[in-house]
């Protein structure tokens, strides 16, 4: 008999928790279906029946983690004035709460980040998800800096987006001496300096 839909969303919940936990105690290459399913507190059949094979369950967790973000983001972004440093905070925010609170999703996201160099999926996914992050940073400076060169409307998303990266690559290598709080908050200044720059250019 066929599982209703909140308990077969519930079950697949709990496997990509376990997921999850696999991942970061043994990276994306060491993960195995009967880890998962230890973790699970379940039988590896059972998990068979939800993800017929690792890779199935690998890209249901990157689309897991990538959710994640997505919906950290829309609630802080509800929270938030309608302004240009309100709505640009937003992602710096979001990205240090990540590092900070929920470092396992931090770690997967960068661990799948490596296995895009030899899984095609799993790196258009990344390059569909990099790229609507930077045309929500994109949309902001139009709306709020419409008469803002062409040249900055694309480059100051690439760049914010590389700066909030960079601190979850410096946070896993030097979680000890990684200052978050002054990172974010100089980082978006900075972003903020470019733009007030360029308005006046």
């Amino acid at each position: 008999m066929r599982e209703d839909s909140s308990q077969y969303s519930n079950t697949t919940e709990k496997i990509l928790k376990a997921a999850l936990k696999v991942v970061n105690e043994e990276t994306i290459s060491g993960t195995r279906m009967h880890l998962i399913a230890e973790h699970a507190d379940m039988v590896q059949s059972n998990v068979h029946y939800y993800y017929k094979t690792k890779e199935e369950l690998l890209e249901g967790l990157q689309e897991h983690v990538l959710n994640e973000f997505y919906t950290m983001q829309e609630a802080l972004k509800k929270k938030s004035k309608d302004t240009l440093q309100e709505q640009l905070h937003v992602f710096f925010q979001q990205k240090k709460q990540m590092i900070t609170r929920k470092r396992d999703y931090d770690f997967a996201e960068l661990d799948f980040i490596v296995q895009s160099k030899i899984n095609p999926r799993i790196q258009g996914r990344f390059q569909k998800a990099y790229m609507e992050w930077r045309d929500s940073i994109r949309e902001i400076l139009i709306r709020f800096c419409p008469d803002l060169e062409e040249k900055e409307k694309e480059m100051i998303p690439y760049l914010t987006v590389s700066l909030l990266e960079g601190a979850s690559i410096q946070m896993l290598v030097d979680k000890k001496d990684f200052d978050a709080e002054g990172y974010f908050a100089m980082a978006e200044e900075m972003v903020l300096k470019r733009i007030e720059s360029a308005k006046r250019a």
